[in-house]
């Protein structure tokens, strides 16, 4: 069993409880236990309230004790269970509140939890808070403990606090901010002198390694460290571009401090809608993106560089297949195995010809959530650019798809082939040879397949991560898959998709 890690923390006043509970708050995850003890008055509800309202984004939110009502329950990004349980008498009481077992995917904070330290999972963080009068009135010390697999999360906020600490960021306001399907989590940090952009990039595989003894991140080329992100940042700016500037960084850890392009998209409304002007800068900086001969290799560090990996064939396939893994089986739909390979055998003909292509580099998801506008710039500066650690080298068509099929609001179709069309004439001005019928399709085909891919994957994050959430999206997705298979080159793909696989649930 892994040994229990340790470390201690010194508080001088409620303000710098709340910052360590908000860096912890980055690195949990639903189904995590956090245990805080100490004497009466010590700070356990105080810790407790505030990593409740960082996770809530309401630093005024109402957050009683529960030493009466036991148990308070919350739907924060996940759900949250504060427990006290200073009234227990006996472990078996539990039962009968509802906490024993604790609910799955629940994020539990328990105070008191020497009062039933036998039902306690073993895998848990504690927080042993003390009084230290010798500091001040509202001093404290928090020795925080991580026991099992919280070991590890532990030792990453030992990491997390020092880095924080070296960079001059310990005393900033951290206010959370939306994280995304991945394991990386985000905060604000906010000094007098501005705010910046705490990234948690943890590295892990995503996935056994099951696609030829490989990992699905390796398999398809996700990064699986924060160094991609650093690396194609330093690319990025170094063209012109407006990705954020990086001004700490612990490559190791995966920790990085970044300029804050701010909250301003790239949509307005309920439910959002494209804002016309802003889409037709982001897809003016595709294409001035996609005219430049761009290198196969950016730099890393002074001392390192790192080499960007080919979207190719293999990792495609690996793609598309998400949708007979989950997809399919979710909508209860059996397709035999002759289908399975007739399937991938087409697949695997028709994407030759975007393997073919012109290469440039491809972000893979330059769409409305990871575009800031940045109104005081001009031109295509304006585009702020902030998610592209899975860049990888393929064909020009992919982030236009990207973009104009959004998979997370609808873009009407006659803005999508108005601004397809604004792309190709700005890609005509400056290169004769460029062929609009071919780019239309390849269009198509990378369309086909990246919707192909994110019905899959959706269905995964559901079945797998526990995420419906991204269910609903799938309609959406769904008609963007039809509007490229009606493309001449992909008439063999319409009757084989309309012959085996349902259409989502509305």
């Amino acid at each position: 069993m892994t040994a229990p890690v340790t470390f201690t923390v010194a508080l001088a006043n409620e303000t710098a409880t709340a910052h360590l509970m908000a860096d912890l708050a980055l690195l949990i995850s639903p189904g995590d236990v956090i245990t805080l003890s100490g004497d009466l008055g010590a700070g356990k509800t105080a810790a407790a309230r505030a990593m409740i309202r960082y996770l809530a984004g309401d630093p005024a939110l109402e957050v009683p004790s529960p030493t009466f009502t036991l148990a308070q329950s919350y739907e924060l990004p996940f759900p949250l269970l504060h427990a006290d349980l200073y009234r227990i008498n006996d472990a078996s009481e539990l039962e009968e509140i509802g906490l024993s077992p604790l609910p799955d995917g629940t994020l539990a904070l328990i105070e008191w939890p020497e009062r039933a330290p036998d039902a306690l999972p073993e895998d848990r963080i504690n927080i042993a808070l003390s009084h230290r009068p010798a500091l001040g009135s509202a001093a404290r010390a928090a020795e925080i403990t991580g026991y099992g697999t919280a070991a590890a999360q532990v030792t990453r906020l030992e990491t997390l606090r020092k880095f924080l600490a070296d960079a001059g960021f310990l005393d900033a306001a951290r206010e959370r901010m939306p994280g995304d399907a991945s394991t990386r989590s985000y905060a604000r940090l906010i000094r007098e002198d501005g705010t910046s952009i705490l990234m948690n990039s943890p590295r892990r595989p995503d996935g056994p390694p099951i696609y030829h003894g490989k990992s699905y991140s390796a398999a398809v080329h996700l990064a699986e460290d924060v160094k991609p992100f650093v690396a194609i940042d330093n690319g990025l700016r170094a063209h012109g571009f407006s990705a954020p500037a990086i001004r700490h960084s612990d490559l190791d850890s995966g920790f990085l401090i970044t300029e804050d392009f701010g909250n301003a998209g790239v949509i307005e409304g309920d439910p959002p809608r494209p804002i016309a002007e802003r889409y037709e800068a982001a897809t003016d900086m595709l294409a001035e993106l996609h005219r430049k001969l761009l290198p196969d290799t950016v730099p890393l560090t002074p001392q390192a560089s790192y080499q960007i990996p080919v979207y190719d064939i293999d990792a495609w396939l690996v793609e598309i297949g998400l949708m007979l893994e989950w997809y399919l089986p979710a909508r209860g739909a059996e397709v035999s195995q002759a289908r399975r390979d007739e399937f991938v055998a087409m697949w695997r003909t028709l994407l030759e010809k975007p393997a073919a292509a012109p290469r440039t580099w491809v972000m893979r998801d330059f769409h409305s959530p990871n575009i800031i506008w940045l109104g005081d710039r001009t031109g295509i500066l304006r585009v702020g650019i902030i998610d592209f650690q899975d860049a990888v080298l393929g064909p020009a068509a992919y982030d236009l798809v990207s973009l104009l099929q959004d998979a997370r609001l609808d873009v009407p179709e006659q803005l999508e082939l108005t601004l397809l069309t604004r792309y190709i004439k700005a890609r005509r001005a400056t290169d004769a040879e460029f062929d609009p019928a071919g780019f239309a399709e390849l269009y198509a085909i990378m369309s086909a397949q990246r919707n192909t891919r994110l019905l899959g994957t959706f269905a995964r994050l559901n079945g797998r991560d526990g995420k419906p959430q991204y269910l609903r999206h799938q309609p959406r997705i769904w008609t963007y898959l039809n509007r490229s298979l009606a493309h001449p080159a992909l008439a063999a793909f319409r009757e084989w998709y309309a012959a085996n696989v349902p259409p989502p649930i509305a």
